[in-house]
């Protein structure tokens, strides 16, 4: 399951009417997180938006609390010094590590990191086999001073296919989920990058997960009253086959809103690798 969980980290917040620097996300939004995660009861969760790792301990002891347990985790802390990191929960057991915080590229005479990193863990569901799972946050759409954010999501993009060509070259056939919020739709380049070349060994499906009345959105924005699909589920040519049919969704619950402004994504996933089809003679 992956989850951009809006801020579940300190940072200033209007409280009772006044400013505090350092508030949590409200106990209300907390409840909603956990609410709606103790319905999905998910073995693998990829999240957005964490804080540090008192966040992580905390989110960990909410989920054991409702029959959770996710004792293997990876925290990403982000580049760009705001906190919202990137952070892994498991069920199984993380086997090999290989998350990225010290990677940048220009844009004119300016170097930039990319603000969230990568996480890339390998995960263990059982002995015989191996699940590779990326998780990104891409650039917002919010306008910083220091570059145009469309330019600096789509260097964020290309360093992701980078490193996403180099595991594909080590690790032929892989079974990798890559997935996150990418904070563009589908027909920008920056989720076109990330899914590299169609009909080549590293492309990746994008499994469009829908909810149960067949939409595909993953983000609400208030402000401008607009939905789009922002967040992604994306699987290697290698994994598509463990994919269990139609389990792809967005899981529906009452108080999605309150616990954050994007909807989570769900599959499942055999966990063994499907035998290849008998060759036609």
């Amino acid at each position: 399951m992956a989850w951009n969980l809006k801020n579940y980290l300190a940072m200033e917040r209007r409280v009772d009417g006044e400013t505090v620097p350092d508030a949590g996300k409200p106990e209300e939004e907390i409840e909603a997180v956990i609410a709606t995660l103790a319905g999905m009861r998910p073995d693998i969760l990829g999240v957005c938006e964490l804080g540090d790792a008192t966040y992580l301990a905390d989110l960990q002891k909410r989920l054991k609390a409702v029959g959770i347990d996710l004792p293997h985790t990876e925290l990403v802390p982000s580049a760009d010094g705001r906190n919202r990191n990137l952070a892994l929960l498991s069920r199984h057991p993380i086997v090999a590590r290989a998350s990225r915080t010290d990677l940048t590229y220009t844009i004119g005479d300016t170097r930039l990191p990319v603000q969230r990193g990568i996480l890339d863990v390998t995960v263990a569901p059982n002995p015989g086999y191996r699940l590779r799972c990326v998780g990104l946050h891409l650039k917002s759409k919010r306008e910083v001073p220091e570059a145009d954010e469309t330019e600096m999501r789509r260097n964020e993009a290309h360093l992701v296919r980078e490193h996403l060509d180099a595991l594909f070259e080590a690790e032929p056939g892989a079974n990798v989920i890559v997935y996150g919020d990418f904070n563009d739709t589908p027909d920008q380049q920056p989720p076109r990058t990330i899914r590299g070349r169609f009909r080549t060994p590293g492309y990746l499906d994008d499994l469009r997960p829908e909810d149960d009345r067949g939409e595909r959105w993953t983000h609400y924005w208030s402000f401008a009253d607009t939905y789009a699909r922002l967040d992604y589920l994306l699987v290697s040519q290698g994994l598509a086959r463990d994919v269990v049919k139609d389990s792809e969704r967005i899981p529906f619950h009452p108080d999605w809103e309150k616990a954050s402004d994007h909807r989570p994504l769900q599959v499942d996933l055999s966990g063994a690798d499907a035998a290849p089809a008998p060759t036609k003679k």
